[in-house]
């Protein structure tokens, strides 16, 4: 480390004390400074992919602006210690990032000429601040079991109430190969804190499994010019594919993962022409499985929320090509459809799931298209594939079964749908308001 930047990173230290000394006063408006103020120890460090997942891995991490050179370091996991040994260091791409929060860097790298289904061992950082070490597997090249969550909106309160939603997924899905996350990361765009509390809330799982996030509409914002558009933090902290239409890039592209082809649209922009795209790429699809995320539902659970332009332009093409699960959120409420098939194919067949993993809650509104609803309910959802059979389970913040179903695939037919609702779990929903009192006669 240079004298310049050993003072730059004293300078850091200093201040955050400050801003400590002031917090410990209860001045309120200290308060996420304090918690997620940059230093030059890493922090925010998320696993995504950007490249084919049996052999390649990105991580982002940020730090203060006193780190001028990052680096992550990579070797085959071992049982013992002398791995180290053989870890061999990939230079970072670093970007400056300035935020309600102050000045920032946020570094990338990307993993290249991995072995398919092997176990690293990875930390970030700067030569002398370092992260720890921490697990990631690829892929295997081939189709294979495959176990990967699925969360709605998390959104409000993140620290506070959210977290033991994605903890407790994983602590159902240990061995989960990925995670999705259909939209409405946040709340506020712009609002660095509260990126700060998503990435507190899921923690260390974060650096262990990769992410497959798609933005919400909270995900975009209004810009100093006025123009709504993703929010600035998004391509910084996420290292994403830019395999999908020009102008959705990193926020629409696909993956290929053991079998599965995982599609990310973006339902903010572009309908039509990421429609066009998809078309295409599930014409030439080798996998047996197709999921598709995005936020804003084709089918929607609440109130006056039908996105039925949306619907118009996209499910013909899921139609088309027999999409077997679509994974969405915004709705603050949870449906999950039988399977749905297009007018014109009676042999397609899609399941349809609106998710939501926060605290924010809306009412769900009965329709014919809904095999099992919720409200006031925090879920996350366990996929498992292996074969022929993808068996499905969404799960209360608890832990406890709510919803559960399997699909099984059928040569030349639409798939087999088999419910597993629990029997004993009765739908969570509101009770009816009471009547209003009777007027008197006048």
């Amino acid at each position: 480390m240079t004298n310049s930047t050993f003072l730059r990173a004293a300078a850091a230290l200093a201040f955050a004390v400050l801003l400590g000394v002031a917090y410990s006063q209860k001045d309120p408006t200290i308060a996420p400074a304090v918690l997620h103020a940059p230093t030059a120890q890493p922090d925010r460090i998320i696993l995504t992919w950007a490249g084919n997942p049996a052999t390649s891995q990105a991580v982002t991490w940020r730090t203060s602006t006193a780190v001028e050179k990052a680096v992550a370091q990579i070797a085959e996991a071992e049982d013992g210690p002398l791995f180290k040994k053989k870890a061999r260091t990939v230079a970072a791409a670093t970007e400056e990032f300035e935020s309600s929060l102050g000045r920032a860097r946020y570094h990338s790298v990307r993993f290249e000429n991995l072995k398919p289904a092997t176990k690293y061992v990875y930390r970030v950082g700067d030569g002398f601040n370092f992260s720890e070490w921490s697990h990631f597997s690829t892929v295997s090249d081939k189709p294979a079991p495959l176990e990967f969550i699925y969360v709605g909106d998390a959104q409000n309160d993140l620290f506070e109430m959210w977290s033991r939603v994605i903890r407790a997924s994983f602590t159902d899905a240990p061995k989960a190969r990925f995670i999705v996350h259909a939209g409405d990361l946040i709340n506020n765009p712009e609002r660095d804190d509260q990126w700060g509390e998503w990435f507190r809330a899921a923690g260390w799982i974060n650096q262990n499994v990769p992410s497959v996030p798609t933005p919400g509409n909270h995900e975009y914002g209004a810009p100093p010019k006025g123009v709504r558009g993703l929010n600035r933090h998004w391509r910084p902290q996420f290292t994403l594919p830019e395999n999908g239409v020009k102008g959705g890039e990193e926020t629409n592209y696909y993956l290929d993962i053991q079998g599965v082809r995982m599609v990310s649209l973006n339902s903010n922009i572009l309908q039509k022409e990421q429609a066009e795209w998809l078309d295409k790429l599930l014409s030439a699809n080798p996998n047996p499985w197709t999921v598709i995320t995005f936020h804003h539902p084709i089918f929607s659970t609440a109130k006056g929320r039908d996105n039925k332009d949306l619907r118009e332009v996209w499910k013909p093409v899921f139609d088309k090509h027999r999409v077997d699960l679509v994974l969405t959120g915004h709705d603050h409420s949870y449906g999950r459809s039988n399977l749905i098939t297009g007018l014109t194919r009676k042999d397609g067949g899609t399941v349809y799931v609106v998710s939501v993993s926060g605290p924010k809650m809306y009412n769900a509104t009965p329709a014919d298209w809904m095999r099992r609803k919720a409200e006031d309910t925090q879920l996350y959802q366990v996929i498992r594939i292996d074969g022929g059979k993808l068996s499905y389970e969404a799960r209360t913040a608890r832990g406890d079964l709510y919803d559960a179903f399997e699909l099984h695939k059928r040569k030349g037919k639409q798939n087999k749908l088999v419910d597993r609702v629990p029997a004993s779990k009765p739908e969570n929903l509101r009770p009816p308001a009471p009547p209003e009192p009777a007027k008197k006669a006048a």
